[in-house]
C-alpha cells in the first residue's frame, strides 16, 4: 500500500499521513486499525432520490493517519464490522447521522461512542455549534466547507474532496482530549448521550420514521409500513411512494371504505392504489 500517490501541495499542511483506500488494500486498512484503540470517524454518502444512503466514503483517522476508505466497490465489510464494533473508543461529530448510514449501508452497529458535538453543549452556552465552529474554538483552524454538496459518487475524486473529507475526520481525536479535560465530571453523562444518540442510529430506518408521527392508529400503521415496504422494495424516499402529510387522507378514504379513484388521485398511480386498496380497504 502506498501513501496517497502525487500529493497534492496544498494539502501538505496537515499534520497526518492520508492513504486513499481501495477494495484491494482492505487488508491495509484492518492491519493499521488493528493497533489502535481509540479512532475518530466521519462518512461520506448521498441520500437524494434512495431509500438506503450511498455509502461513498468512510473517513478514519488514528492518532497520526487518515484513512479514506472507498466505499463504492467495497463488496465485503465483515472485517471493517468487527473492528468498528469493538474498539474501545470511536469518535464522531454528530454520531447518529453516521450510525444511521453505517448500519444501512453496511450493517455496522457503533458503540462506545464519544460525540464531540454533545461535549459541546455540555462546555458551551451555543449548543448548537457546527464542526467547523468546534474546530476553530479547539484547533484554531478555519475549514473550507465548499464540497459539502459535491457529488461524492462520482470517480475519481477531486483534491478539494480529498482535503473535505480528511478535513472532517483529522482533528477529532484532538478535540476530544481537549474536552476532556475540561469535562471532569460530566464526562461519563456526554459518553452515555452519545451512545443514545449512535443506537437511535442502529435501527432500521422505519422505526425512527414512525417514532416522529404521534398516536397513530392500527391502520394508520399499516399504511406507513405498506409505504415504507414498497419505498424499499423500489429504493425510492418513501415520499416518492406519498408524502406523509397524505396519510391521514388515505386512513380516512380506507376506514369510510370511499372510492378507488380517491386512492388513485393521491397516489398518481392505479395499480398502486388498487393494491393498497385490496390489501388494507
Amino acid at each position: 500500500m502506498k501513501f496517497l500517490k502525487n500529493y497534492f501541495s496544498f494539502l501538505k499542511k496537515k499534520k497526518k499521513r492520508i492513504y486513499l483506500i481501495y477494495e484491494d488494500e482492505k487488508d491495509f486498512l484492518i492491519k493499521n486499525l488493528c493497533k489502535e484503540k481509540i479512532i475518530a470517524i466521519d462518512t461520506e454518502f448521498d441520500w437524494r432520490n434512495t431509500y438506503f444512503p450511498k455509502l461513498s466514503l468512510i473517513q478514519i483517522s488514528t492518532k497520526d493517519t487518515v484513512f479514506l476508505v472507498d466505499c463504492l466497490n467495497l463488496t465485503k465489510a465483515s472485517e471493517l464490522k468487527n473492528l468498528l464494533e469493538n474498539l474501545d473508543l470511536l469518535i464522531f461529530h454528530s454520531v447518529r447521522s453516521d450510525a444511521t448510514v453505517l448500519f444501512s449501508a453496511l450493517d455496522i452497529k457503533v458503540k462506545n461512542v464519544f460525540d464531540v458535538q454533545i461535549a459541546e453543549k455540555f462546555l458551551s452556552k451555543n449548543s448548537n455549534k457546527n464542526y467547523g465552529e468546534i474546530v476553530k474554538k479547539y484547533i484554531s483552524l478555519n475549514l473550507k466547507k465548499t464540497e459539502t454538496n459535491s457529488n461524492w459518487l462520482k470517480r475519481p475524486l477531486t483534491e478539494m474532496q480529498i482535503d473535505y473529507a480528511s478535513d472532517d475526520v483529522e482533528y477529532l481525536i484532538e478535540i476530544y482530549q481537549l474536552q476532556k479535560k475540561k469535562l471532569k465530571s460530566n464526562f461519563d453523562e456526554v459518553l452515555r448521550v452519545s451512545n443514545e444518540e449512535a443506537s437511535l442510529g442502529n435501527q432500521e430506518l422505519f422505526v425512527s420514521r414512525l417514532a416522529k408521527i404521534n398516536h397513530l392508529s392500527d391502520l394508520e400503521k399499516k399504511i406507513f409500513m405498506w409505504r415504507e415496504n414498497l419505498a424499499i422494495k423500489k429504493n425510492v424516499p418513501p415520499s416518492y411512494v406519498f408524502k406523509s402529510k397524505q396519510l391521514k387522507k388515505i386512513f380516512n378514504i380506507l376506514k369510510n371504505d370511499a372510492d378507488i379513484r380517491s386512492l388513485e388521485a393521491i397516489l398518481k398511480d392505479s395499480s398502486l392504489a388498487k393494491d393498497l386498496y385490496e390489501k388494507l380497504g
